[in-house]
């Protein structure tokens, strides 16, 4: 059973970040949205290698990131919507 893991907090939020990153596990995919895209810089060391790291293409446009600066894969909404079918539960981290 895969969990697709959203995640909205930026870095600086650590312990929204902490749990996240704990609880993820081969599998499952998180998704970063709105300021968590500020995330996308750079793979989280503890995330795990077989998880799969998102970041949604509205909210990069948005915040004025450049997608080929981010270490995460692109997304759009229908890629989002994708996700969520794929996946056997979702767990939004807010």
């Amino acid at each position: 059973m895969s969990t697709l893991h959203i995640l909205n907090k930026p870095l600086s939020d650590g312990d929204c970040w902490r749990d996240c990153l704990a609880s993820c596990a081969d599998g499952d995919t998180l998704l970063l949205i709105e300021s968590g895209v500020y995330g996308a810089a750079a793979r989280p060391a503890e995330l795990p290698s077989g998880c799969r790291f998102c970041a949604l293409q509205a909210d990069i446009e948005a915040r004025g990131l450049k997608a080929e600066q981010l270490a995460a894969e692109i997304v759009d909404d229908t890629g989002f919507v994708a996700l969520a079918c794929k996946h056997s539960q979702t767990l939004s981290w807010f």
